[in-house]
């Protein structure tokens, strides 16, 4: 199934930190098929710190493509790579234009997704999008034709903390470029507050952490929770490579869908994840370690986000979940 002559291989991912978390089996399976392969990867700036979670890439490069200078980000990207040599080229996206880029890039071996004639010309391997399936395996479907190896998980090289017996780590927040979007996919701060001291009440040790960006959600869970018998460590992790750290200490890991979901699931921890407009079908795998929790509202619509539309609805039902629901099925499940 490998091709001869693969040293060098340049992959392209634009996203947030979650997408270069369901990318990873896609490197990783490239990787034990050509194990002497330098791997490099394009990605938004914003999304460097996977680096900092494996040792198969060997370079980052990155790319703006959010700005108004995208297009001339992408041309210097064209020029940066093309005196490089390359032997192979895989590509994300489903834009009609992927395939002239990868194209004039000059890589002999070119992979990517199916967006018509033009990219079944430019490109040597042009796959079929199926969006319908766990984003991981999506993202595989690129380099089935280039490896025999099929890598359905991401994993994730960090050093692993002792596990702390009987906690749950509680990651409330999403990204504020989410929620400046519209896209609300978390519960209110005060049902977070209410799942804390109903875990503490069921003997639980309780630890909260969040990012840079759950400041306003944290300041509000820490002015309504009523319980002090938990621990609260927002602030302590400084890197994406500490808040592993800190995840991988976990016995159970509650959050919402955003990236720290990702890296819990690539560290094999037992994780509940709340979901309420996005689809758990193609952000989590399918197995018994990784359970999603979701309002009973009977909304024919859901999930909605993305698919049926690009903000959260205002009524938001499918995110009032109760809080007694949530402390159930992470002490029974």
């Amino acid at each position: 199934m490998g091709l001869d002559g693969i040293n060098k291989i340049l992959c392209i991912n634009f996203g947030g930190i979650g997408d270069e978390i369901f990318f990873l089996p896609t490197l990783i399976s490239l990787k034990k098929e050509y194990p002497d392969a330098k791997i490099d990867l394009v990605l938004e700036p914003r999304s460097a710190g996977i680096k900092t979670l494996t040792d198969i890439i060997s370079e980052i490069i990155p790319v703006e493509v959010k700005g108004k200078h995208k297009y001339l980000e992408l041309i210097k990207l064209v020029f940066k790579v093309y005196s490089r040599n390359y032997d192979m080229v895989v590509s994300s996206g489903g834009n009609k234009l992927i395939s002239i880029l990868l194209f004039i890039m000059g890589i002999r071996v070119r992979c990517g997704y199916d967006t018509g004639i033009l990219s079944r010309k430019l490109l040597t391997y042009a796959k079929t999008l199926n969006k319908k399936q766990y984003a991981c395996a999506m993202y595989h479907d690129l380099v089935r034709d280039v490896t025999a190896y099929n890598t359905s998980l991401p994993e994730i090289k960090i050093n692993r903390r002792d596990v702390i017996a009987n906690s749950v780590l509680i990651h409330p927040g999403v990204s504020k470029m989410s929620i400046a979007k519209g896209c609300i996919k978390t519960i209110p701060a005060k049902t977070w507050a209410k799942v804390i001291d109903l875990l503490v009440a069921e003997g639980k040790k309780v630890i909260l952490t969040g990012g840079p960006d759950d400041k306003e959600c944290i300041d509000e869970i820490l002015q309504t929770v009523r319980t002090q018998n938990f621990e609260n460590l927002y602030g302590t992790t400084g890197s994406l490579k500490e808040l592993a750290e800190l995840i991988s200490s976990a016995e159970k890991f509650l959050c919402s869908d955003s990236a720290p979901l990702h890296i819990a699931v690539a560290l094999g921890i037992k994780t509940y994840a709340i979901f309420g407009p996005t689809d758990d079908s193609v952000l989590i795998p399918r197995n018994d370690n990784v359970i999603p929790i979701k309002a009973n509202d009977n909304c024919g619509l859901k999930p909605c986000l993305w698919t049926r539309r690009q903000t959260s609805c205002e009524k938001l039902d499918c995110l009032k979940i109760n809080p007694s629901q949530i402390v159930g099925i992470i002490t029974t499940k």
